[in-house]
């Protein structure tokens, strides 16, 4: 249990409802996202929130079975704020009326004019007199519930903002929680400090509550850990370590898939700088050899993924008395393997930690970074010490340059791939570019041009540098390099990298959860 104020994320299935969850942990406000049919009565009075968020949905409250808080959240005495779809939610529970679009529906932006009456919720709002904001509604609310006032418009919602300040029930048509409401922030920031938030939610505190958490989870046994150089797990392997010391064993898994230099410098920095007891799982020919005249991408990886869990279990099996394995599982992990629906989830990633080890090995996990974005684990890898370079390194897959090598995967080709994505990389952080890139790489492609270099023709490779930017972690846009940038590393990769002798950028957007080239 945790001893921060906790505020609570009602989801009804919005896309957007991660983002409420973001904009709160920058305020230093603790909070978690619960899918609607999970939040009874017996879970309102466990979790015991300070104060309660309805998040938007594609639901309309006027269908039959749509989707519900329990009644008695509406008694526990904390400040609610309804957004979208909670807002309508909100109104037709506590006596308003909905009605559908007809004419009122708004997708995109949105201006809001104030009312006459200002209310602490809005303060640093209206200052020029209207406010931006994104709307993404069918139905509207028609009339408001009894108790509620109206304190802000638009053109086709006439209740844009509502509140009944006498039960600090607010409500907003809008989504503040986008970046294309740009005051929405601020918003959030009144509701939490009227909802009596501290903001005690710091690394910092966070640290040193893992940390306890994890001795008394762990007790005196071993705990292995799969670090595979990433953010993720290094931040979890340092964590740990700093808990229970020498019971923690790493095992690196090198399946001959890494980026140049990549596994000497990630068993260098937890071996010797860190003083960590980490194998070095030394199985390049395997995986490779497996992989042999293999080209589809999903068949390659379940066959890293099968791979590795007979490797890891393999070096695992060597450490006497494991009864924990640890890896490092994100918060937005837990949320997505979550069905808003109840259904199944629509598969992203088809590779994750380590799959069914737990449950084969008979070992217990401890997953000490689950109630993190990546955002704050990174601000944690600080607070343990991390190097900077480590903690803002681009995110890396599991199956590594195997899906950015679409086709067959060969020896000559992924040498090829490391150094020219070296070259890439080097350019970028020459140029003062890196921290502004979400994730940057090189992708060889599977065709042979012929080009002229010097008084001699070549057959080689094409590759492709492709560079993403996000805002929030769940959009993603092509980074806008300069064509004398990409000019320039063209001309690098050609002239150092024998194998290629063209080079294109791929301007398409992608999400970055499936911002890898295969």
């Amino acid at each position: 249990m945790s001893t921060h104020d906790r505020l609570l994320i009602i989801d009804f299935g919005s896309q957007v409802t991660q983002l409420i969850a973001r904009r709160l942990r920058e305020l230093n406000v603790y909070c978690e996202i619960h899918p609607y049919q999970n939040v009874t009565d017996a879970f309102l009075r466990d979790f015991a929130p300070k104060a309660v968020i309805f998040s938007g949905g594609p639901a309309s409250v006027l269908d039959e079975g749509s989707p519900r808080p329990p009644q008695s959240v509406f008694d526990l005495g904390v400040p609610i704020l309804g957004i979208c779809y909670g807002q309508q939610v909100m109104m037709q529970m506590l006596g308003g009326r909905v009605e559908r679009g007809h004419g009122t529906a708004e997708f995109g932006r949105a201006y809001v004019t104030p009312a006459e009456d200002r209310i602490d919720l809005l303060s640093g709002w209206f200052t020029e007199n209207r406010e931006q904001v994104w709307m993404s509604h069918g139905d509207h609310v028609a009339e408001i519930a009894p108790g509620f006032a109206v304190y802000g418009t638009s053109p086709n919602a006439p209740f844009a903002i509502t509140a009944d300040l006498s039960r600090n029930f607010f409500a907003v048509q809008f989504h503040p929680e986008v970046h294309h409401t740009p005051n929405g922030k601020t918003l959030y920031e009144n509701f939490v400090r009227l909802a009596g938030f501290t903001g005690d939610w710091t690394m910092g505190a966070y640290r040193e509550e893992a940390i306890r958490k994890i001795r008394e989870q762990v007790g005196d046994a071993r705990v292995i850990c799969a670090l595979s150089g990433g953010v993720d797990s290094s931040v979890a392997a340092a964590l740990l370590h700093e808990a229970v010391g020498d019971q923690l064993t790493c095992v690196f898994v090198d399946h001959g898939l890494l980026r140049l230099n990549e596994a000497d410098e990630v068993v260098a920095m937890f071996r010797d700088h860190m003083n960590l007891h980490v194998i070095h799982a030394q199985e390049q020919d395997l995986f490779l050899g497996e992989l042999e005249g293999v080209s589809d991408p999903e068949t390659k990886r379940k066959t890293i993924g099968r791979l590795f869990i007979d490797v890891f279990q393999k070096y695992a099996d060597q450490i006497e008395g494991a009864r924990f394995l640890a890896q490092g599982t994100l918060y937005p992990d837990v949320i997505e393997s979550v069905s808003f629906s109840g259904g199944p989830s629509v598969t992203i990633k088809s590779h994750h930690n380590v799959g069914g080890l737990p449950e084969k090995m008979g070992l217990k996990l401890v997953e000490p970074l689950r109630e993190l974005f990546k955002d704050e684990v990174r601000a944690l890898g600080h607070e343990l010490g991390l190097p900077a370079s480590f903690i803002g390194r681009h995110p890396f897959p599991g199956p590594g340059l195997a899906i950015r090598c679409p086709g067959e995967i060969t020896r000559e080709k992924l040498e090829i791939l490391r150094k020219a994505d070296a070259v890439y990389i080097d350019q970028i952080r020459k140029h003062g570019l890196y921290d502004e890139i979400w994730q940057a790489f090189v992708a060889i492609l599977p065709v042979r041009t012929v080009g002229v270099m010097g008084d001699g023709r070549t057959y080689d490779y094409a590759c492709a540098l492709r560079a993403v930017t996000s805002v929030d972690g769940m959009t993603a846009d092509y980074y806008p390099f300069t064509h004398d940038f990409l000019g320039e590393t063209a001309t690098r990769i050609i002239n150092e990298v024998k194998g290629i002798n063209r080079v294109t950028y791929d301007i398409t957007s992608k999400p970055p959860g499936t911002i890898e080239w295969e």
